[in-house]
């Protein structure tokens, strides 16, 4: 793809992503194995291929924000082949706090960030380039069944706690049992008409 190409459809992906119109994005491949309610499913995920940021911080929006730079700029060619990839969704954001995801855990780390950009089916199958930032890694997602609570509007904090608490309280009524922590999918850019946006908390389970 030329760079004319490349950027005229990602400026066409963003002005399609304000109405939270997500036609353009590929998506990983799921299934869809038991409903809990309204907004909450069981799926079973594809393995796929990610690209990793990892951001340390007490700044949770700063080291987002940070991790969110050093993705992009490696989709937008800052990686050893000068490649560029194209955006897909949903972003996956994990929070590690000592004291709410690892509470077995004693040694004192600071908090820290990590995002994934899952990169196209295509791009994977051909090899995808090494990055050049000591920041971010390629990781080979295995397959894996997850619980997803959906919701829209803006993210903060407390409403992905509220989520979180939601999920949990609806798995302990049914078959399933968290397996790992909490983490976020955001499928659209902060300029997303908010009440357009989608937005989920999720878990790996097991039977």
């Amino acid at each position: 793809m030329s760079d004319f190409l490349y950027y005229l459809t990602t400026f066409v992906e963003a002005v399609a992503s304000v109405f939270g119109l997500r036609f353009a994005y590929e998506q990983p491949h799921y299934t869809v194995i038991q409903n809990l309610g309204p907004d909450v499913e069981v799926r079973q995920y594809d393995p796929r291929l990610a690209i990793e940021a990892t951001v340390a911080g007490s700044d949770r929006d700063k080291a987002t924000s940070e991790a969110f730079t050093l993705l992009f700029r490696y989709i937008t060619g800052a990686n050893q082949r000068d490649e560029k990839i194209a955006m897909t969704a949903p972003v996956r954001t994990d929070t590690q706090r000592i004291a709410m995801t690892a509470p077995v855990q004693t040694e004192v780390k600071p908090d820290q960030v990590s995002m994934r950009f899952f990169l196209p089916v295509a791009v994977a199958k051909a090899g995808a380039p090494e990055p050049t930032d000591p920041h971010l890694h390629l990781i080979e997602v295995p397959a894996a069944t997850i619980a997803a609570i959906r919701f829209s509007g803006s993210v903060t904090q407390d409403k992905r706690d509220h989520q979180a608490a939601v999920l949990y309280g609806v798995l302990a009524k049914s078959q399933w049992r968290p397996d790992g922590a909490i983490f976020q999918f955001s499928y659209d850019p902060p300029f997303t008409i908010p009440f357009l946006r989608r937005n989920e908390v999720a878990v790996a389970v097991q039977r």
